[in-house]
């Protein structure tokens, strides 16, 4: 059993809130996130060296997972692996966009930054998704960067999140940071790392959804989803030059990688021979390990003398009849939605009525074709006790709470030879009555630090 992690005080209360204080005064006046504040923490999670060991080997293994998966689906729609799964991905997919993912100039091309959420739970680590086009990266910097002041043992360094995100570009391309109307959340956090990046030369440029005017061998950053393509007038452009080899895209114009549902692949013991040869029993066991019991809700007709496995159903409807204590059940859109980030479209079935959970079954069969759902299973994360500065009140206050951690994995090099650097990590700590945790204005946002040897 992992013992959970802490972020307690070690300095008088004197100390914590002069820290605290002095985290507040060096927030952007522009903000980090659009119109969203968090709590500030008065120092950082403290992980074990053993979790941040584990951590470490988490980006190899999902790297290959990544490569994995791109080589499955590519398998799968030349006929060489079931059909089944590239029609799976291609769910609700507008033709043009799947013609792009499956052009072979991007069939090698995989995501420059691998970010999962990760919950600390009594068995270890559980990856609930993998986010490809994540939030949070310039936040984190700037947190790594704040708390490093006062905290020397932050995960990454001061400036582990700055240099990870520089090293996935080519060394002397100038970089532009492209924003959707739907993203535009994020753009302070990254407006403050582009200008410490920009500190070693004007390379990042912040840009909005109706840029097109990159040169060539200049370096694009998609920081919009590929569902949101009708809000960006421009995105034909960009695809064309990148499949030309005129300029560098990353994340490249690839839905499979903002799927949910590929956990949902490791699940299935139709997959069994593929993973153990393409991971490796090793890291086929962690990632197995590591991952919560994942299914794609196929409404089609299961035959007569099947089950779903583990649920022991044999038809998707019975979800409705389990009981509240049978439902610690996550139903959630796998991707290609504007509802499928920042906890929309997510339903935890032991939180919900009969009659609410059987709305969200039915709405996850009915929209199979357009919006595919997976169902997982829920573990729940421990709980830690953190403090936080109200600066209204200018004083410390404790809180009970539980983590969601997010490592940031920057993927440089390329083909063989690329290899992952974390960078840093965001802890997110939600009051505990809180069962889906997630950014919000009463949760605590701290940075990672290593603890002392054990």
């Amino acid at each position: 059993m992992q013992s959970p992690p802490s972020s307690l005080p070690v300095a008088t209360s004197s100390d914590c809130r002069r820290i605290a204080e002095e985290i507040e005064k060096a927030f952007p006046d522009e903000g980090l996130f659009a119109g969203h504040r968090w709590r500030i923490g008065c120092r950082p999670l403290t992980l074990s060296p053993k979790t941040v060991r584990e951590l470490e080997m988490m980006g190899r293994v999902l790297l290959k997972f990544n490569q994995a998966v791109n080589r499955l689906y590519y398998q799968s729609a030349s006929g060489k692996q079931p059909a089944w799964i590239s029609d799976w991905l291609d769910c609700g997919k507008p033709s043009e966009l799947i013609e792009i993912q499956r052009n072979k100039a991007f069939r090698k091309d995989l995501p420059r930054v691998i970010r999962p959420d990760l919950l600390l739970t009594d068995n270890g680590f559980r990856i609930t998704e993998l986010d490809s086009v994540p939030g949070g990266i310039g936040l984190t910097a700037w947190l790594n960067d704040t708390y490093s002041k006062f905290f020397p043992e932050i995960l990454g360094g001061k400036k582990g999140m700055i240099e990870g995100f520089r090293g996935i570009f080519n060394a002397k391309s100038k970089v532009h940071i492209q924003f959707s109307v739907e993203s535009e959340t994020y753009r302070p956090e990254m407006a403050w790392l582009a200008k410490r990046l920009n500190e070693e030369g004007d390379r990042f440029v912040i840009q909005n959804e109706t840029f097109e005017d990159f040169q060539e061998q200049e370096s694009v950053y998609r920081f919009f989803e590929l569902f949101d393509l009708k809000n960006v007038p421009g995105h034909r452009k960009l695809f064309q030059a990148a499949a030309s080899k005129h300029i560098q895209l990353t994340p490249p114009p690839k839905p499979l990688f903002e799927e949910k549902m590929l956990l949902a692949f490791l699940c299935n013991r139709h997959l069994d021979g593929f993973w153990h040869r393409e991971l490796g029993d090793g890291f086929y066991k962690r990632i197995k390990e590591w991952c919560p019991y994942t299914w794609v809700v196929d409404p089609s007709e299961i035959p007569p003398h099947a089950a779903i496995p583990r649920l022991e159903l044999t038809d998707w409807n019975q979800l409705k009849s389990l009981s509240q204590k049978q439902r610690r059940l996550i139903l959630k859109i796998s991707g290609f939605s504007e509802r499928a980030w920042g906890a929309r479209g997510l339903y935890l079935g032991s939180d919900l009525s009969s009659t609410e959970w059987s709305l969200a079954v039915d709405e996850a069969l009915t929209s199979f074709n357009k919006n595919p759902f997976v169902l997982q299973e829920y573990h729940t994360p421990n709980r830690i006790e953190t403090t936080w500065f109200d600066a209204e009140q200018g004083t410390i206050e404790a809180m009970q709470g539980r983590v969601r951690l997010c490592p940031y994995y920057f993927v440089h090099g390329e083909g063989d030879q690329a290899k992952t650097k974390l960078g840093g990590a965001l802890a997110t700590i939600c009051p505990e009555d809180k069962k889906i945790i997630h950014g919000m204005k009463d949760a605590v946002m701290v940075p990672c630090s290593i603890g002392p040897q054990e």
